[in-house]
């Protein structure tokens, strides 16, 4: 066994402890706390969509300063719905089985009150820049939460090598070089570039990239997903039962698929959840500070739908591969090829249209999670952070580009765990600053 090979074997076990009790317990815990103090604050949100869009309309605040708080939104969207929707759950359904589904609804419904938590502080805590914009975050209001100087700058780092989304950008270098026979050198090189070209261009070019190419993404994929459920329409009942079912009993061994149990469904769900929405790792917040408004819980309120537009996208994926029974079938497929598999059923060329598809949805999170990190390096160093960022950036783009996708993806769970761990304890230790309004 390679060192490298050893290397990603004690990351899985790692990665599994922390997912199986901890993460698991704090994001349950967590957002039900939340959910009890704030009085179901989330569902009040979701059913008042015309009153948030209002506020946000008639908001006044910093007029030649920040960017548009709708405009943010989908750059926030941007983030979170990627590969990791569309490939990323698809593995929580392969390792945790079908009752996964539901602690991923479980996860992001307690979840949205924690994101809502963040972008609130990120606001709140955040500081004029030089740049005509705002800076906060974690490594802002962590400054507030502890006396600790190196709580913000762990988190600030953590934030850097998760700000490099090396396991969608191996899925898009994968599936452009397999569909096209494109050089995978090539690839990877002009990949970095269009990263680093609209990453320098901070969040108003990011938020520009997400607002024109998101709105598309979501409307084709979700329609073609809700396609090919009611071309199975006969076997959603089944589907259904055995989702809710498995989800707190766990599912015995089935063709292709080795078998789990509650705590594998309930372990990965969460997971994916965190994963996918961005659950309390801080990314978001510091996107939202960007924002013109001067209230906190206007642009927090926006996290509570971007999350559900997160759990509309996941919950398509995990739908289409169970329904057309990919899930539980031999031969096993690699992780981004489940969903295309279910799709190339009922629409023609699939491998290209994934190919183009997959590029367009990891390029936006690519983008959004790498302009996050030159945030941070700047807050690590003013003078040589962006440098060596950039330099850090290159170097772990192309070398886990060689790596296997179930191991990559590793990387960003566990340094999503590490930051969601600290990033909660703040939360925890400033929640009196936080208004549900």
């Amino acid at each position: 066994m390679s060192l490298a090979d050893q290397f990603f074997n004690i990351l899985m076990i790692i990665d599994d402890f922390y997912w199986g009790h901890i993460g698991f317990t704090l994001v349950i815990c967590m957002g039900l706390y939340f959910t009890i103090k704030s009085k179901f604050f989330q569902f009040r949100i979701l059913a008042n969509f015309g009153n948030t869009l209002k506020d946000l309309h008639c908001e006044k605040g910093h007029d030649d300063q920040g960017v548009s708080p709708l405009r943010l939104y989908f750059a926030s969207v941007g983030g979170m719905i990627g590969l990791g929707n569309v490939v990323g759950v698809v593995t929580a359904i392969l390792i945790g089985g079908p009752g996964a589904l539901v602690w991923l609804w479980i996860g992001s419904i307690f979840g949205m009150l924690i994101k809502y938590a963040e972008i609130y502080l990120g606001v709140k805590f955040r500081v004029k820049n030089e740049r005509g914009g705002f800076d906060g975050g974690p490594m802002y209001y962590l400054q507030r939460a502890f006396n600790i100087k190196a709580i913000p700058i762990l988190a600030a780092i953590l934030l850097c090598i998760y700000g490099v989304e090396v396991y969608q950008f191996v899925i898009i270098t994968d599936t452009l070089t397999n569909t096209f026979d494109f050089n995978k050198i090539a690839v990877i090189v002009g990949l970095i570039g269009l990263v680093i070209y609209t990453a320098l261009g901070g969040v108003n070019r990011l938020a520009t990239v997400c607002t024109i190419l998101m709105p598309a993404f979501m409307v084709i994929y979700i329609l073609m997903c809700l396609y090919v459920i009611g071309a199975n329409l006969e076997s959603l009942g089944t589907v259904l039962s055995t989702v809710f079912s498995s989800a707190f009993s766990g599912h015995a061994a089935v063709g292709g698929f080795a078998g789990s149990t509650f705590i594998l469904a309930a372990q990965n769900g969460i997971a994916r959840a965190v994963y996918s929405g961005d659950i309390g790792i801080g990314y978001d917040a510091t996107i939202q500070c960007e924002t013109r408004t001067i209230h906190p819980e206007r642009q927090a309120r926006m996290a509570i739908f971007a999350l559900l537009s997160d759990i509309v996208v996941c919950t398509m994926s995990m739908m289409v591969v169970l329904i057309t029974g990919l899930w539980s079938i031999s031969p096993v497929l690699l992780p981004s090829e489940y969903v295309a598999t279910a799709l190339s059923m009922h629409f023609p060329y699939m491998n290209y249209f994934m190919a183009v598809f997959f590029f367009l949805a990891g390029f936006t999170t690519i983008i959004a999670f790498f302009t996050v990190g030159m945030k941070c390096s700047r807050f690590l160093s003013h003078k040589w952070g962006e440098k060596i960022y950039l330099i850090y950036g290159i170097f772990a783009f192309s070398f886990f580009s060689f790596f296997d996708q179930t191991k990559v993806i590793l990387i960003m769970t566990l340094s999503g765990g590490l930051l969601m761990l600290i990033n909660l304890a703040g939360i925890i230790k400033l929640r009196k600053n936080i208004e549900f309004k």
